[in-house]
């Protein structure tokens, strides 16, 4: 029981069920990046990422000079829908 929580034994099985939605601006091509795919750097890109990746994929967007814009639960709903709501 020596470092274990009461509060991360049930919340490990749903956190990984959990995939937020990264909105990305500016990704470009470089050396890091591990697709032999140009990316094209008009437009945000959307990426779903499950929650036990988050930090890996933030530091490969960084990497390839993207910048997040905005994270998001995937099926939450856009701000601007929240306030006409």
């Amino acid at each position: 029981m020596l470092g274990q929580s009461a509060f991360t034994r049930g919340s490990t099985a749903t956190a990984n069920n959990r995939i937020f939605v990264y909105e990305v601006a500016g990704l470009q091509q470089n050396d890091d990046s591990q697709s032999n795919v140009q990316i094209r750097t008009s437009a945000n890109t959307f990426v779903q990422v499950p929650y036990n990746r988050m930090n890996e994929k933030m530091q490969q967007i960084l990497r390839m000079g993207g910048k997040i814009v905005s994270i998001q639960p995937l099926g939450a709903k856009p701000p601007a829908a929240e306030s006409e709501s």
